[in-house]
């Protein structure tokens, strides 16, 4: 049983224990990873003792903010075993700041060519706005029953004959499911550049950048370890990043400007991706929490995860009711094999209809268990999961308004299911936290009765 690793159980009581003072189950680590109370204590001292001016400036106060920066990306690369001869990390906002940077300088044109799998976040499929603006062609590759990329897909895209991009996540942040990492040679052998959304994978599994060779990759640092928010990075080869033409300048990434000459030159990669002054404080947080996840081990947080995975998997499995119905329906693969620590489903009633997910959400909340509903930014692998009829969500999707979008309204046009529930377990989650989660769904399940004004509908899978 996972939770004997006394390692794990002493590290949940020492860095977590607001978990348990709090009695919260917590298990939507792919929404955003939690903290350890040493993360908090190292930065803080840190701040408390320094003294850090802009690092736009070569006074000793910016000199000393600067060398925080340099030790975080050098702190990044370490992590991530990429070569600093090859690799640059430019710091941002988030992944979606990462990808951004990407989009509105990849040189684009007639003849491009920018290929996403139909699992993908939103941010991701948020690229096609740039590669259609500048005459590119946009192709998604579908998914199967598992919500898996069919192994013959690579066939079905054609070589690129113009700059082109083909973007895809290393793990599901829907399905929990892992796309092989051997698209990222498939496709650059297909003269496409790659760029990787590692969000939902770096988390929980190492990823060396010496063996796996994107040309792009971006991730966020508070799914990794809960603090900082609001800094990610792109980690990108300096030779891709050449290819890139920026669309604007502004302050920190010129080395100069003439107003009445209206000319300018950018700085070097990372400095010329990096608009205004970076979040140099909160960078400097960086190393402390890779520091943390080095010290306790990604392959034991990764081995950790799985084996409460394989819990929850086996105990929803397990769920069924009196006549022998299951009272949940897993979207992607119902085992282990070729998955992260994240689990979609819908609870089904006895009745055999489909529990609402804002309803399952809203009654876990209430026993202080935090899931996630909805389709989660991931709109291809929903509409796979879902079966969804394109022509008929597309009618029922020309009927909304902006700012009126209701999804009940959407499930009931479409005939279909809408949305989805969420569980994802990270490093401190215990056994019992899936316990309670498994115990939760049965009563839901059970009890469940569908109000005289909603809609539900019966499962199919």
């Amino acid at each position: 049983m996972v939770n004997a690793d006394a390692t794990i159980r002493q590290l949940r009581d020492a860095e977590f224990a607001r978990l348990d003072r709090n009695g919260q189950v917590y298990l939507d680590y792919t929404g955003t990873g939690l903290y350890a109370d040493s993360q908090l204590r190292e930065h803080a001292e840190l701040l408390r003792e320094g003294v850090f001016g802009n690092p736009h400036s070569v006074n000793p106060t910016s000199r000393t903010a600067s060398k925080l920066v340099d030790r975080a990306r050098d702190a990044v690369l370490r992590f991530f075993d990429a070569d600093p001869a090859e690799y640059a990390v430019i710091f941002s906002q988030n992944a979606t700041g990462a990808l951004r940077l990407v989009g509105e300088a990849y040189p684009f044109v007639h003849g491009s060519r920018l290929v996403l799998t139909s699992d993908n976040h939103n941010s991701v499929n948020g690229l096609r706005a740039y590669a259609c603006a500048r005459g590119g062609t946009v192709q998604y590759l579908p998914l199967d029953v598992d919500l898996r990329l069919p192994a013959d897909s690579a066939s079905n895209v054609a070589p690129a004959s113009a700059p082109s991009l083909f973007a895809y996540p290393l793990q599901s942040n829907f399905s929990g499911v892992r796309h092989d990492v051997q698209w990222v040679r498939t496709m650059q052998d297909r003269g496409y550049h790659v760029l990787v959304d590692a969000a939902a994978f770096v988390p929980t599994n190492p990823l060396s950048l010496r063996i796996v060779k994107p040309d792009f990759l971006c991730l966020s640092f508070y799914k990794m370890f809960g603090y900082p928010t609001g800094i990610g990075a792109l980690i990108a080869k300096r030779e891709a990043l050449s290819v890139l033409r920026r669309p604007w300048f502004s302050g920190g990434t010129v080395e100069w400007v003439s107003v009445q000459n209206v000319r300018h030159q950018l700085e070097a990669a990372p400095a010329a991706f990096e608009d205004g002054t970076v979040n140099f404080l909160g960078i400097s947080a960086v190393p402390i929490g890779l520091s943390f996840l080095s010290r306790v081990g990604v392959e034991r947080i990764r081995e950790h995860v799985a084996g409460l995975t394989r819990r929850l998997l086996e105990g929803v499995r397990s769920l069924s009711h009196a006549d022998g119905r299951p009272m949940v329906v897993i979207h992607g693969p119902a085992d282990c094999h070729g998955r992260g620590g994240t689990v979609a489903f819908n609870v089904v009633s006895r009745f055999g209809r489909v529990v609402p997910f804002i309803d399952v959400e809203r009654a876990a909340g209430e026993q202080n268990i935090s899931i996630r509903g909805g389709c989660f930014c991931n709109p291809g692998a929903a509409e796979f999961a879902f079966g969804y009829d394109a022509r008929r969500a597309a009618t029922c999707l020309d009927r909304t308004s902006p700012g009126v979008f209701d999804a009940r309204e959407f499930a009931a046009c479409l005939g279909t299911t809408v949305g989805a529930v969420r569980a994802s377990a990270g490093l401190p989650t215990t056994t019992d936290d899936i316990d309670r989660l498994l115990e939760f769904l049965g009563r839901t399940a059970a009890s469940y009765r569908l109000p005289a004004a909603s809609s539900s509908f019966t499962a199919s899978r």
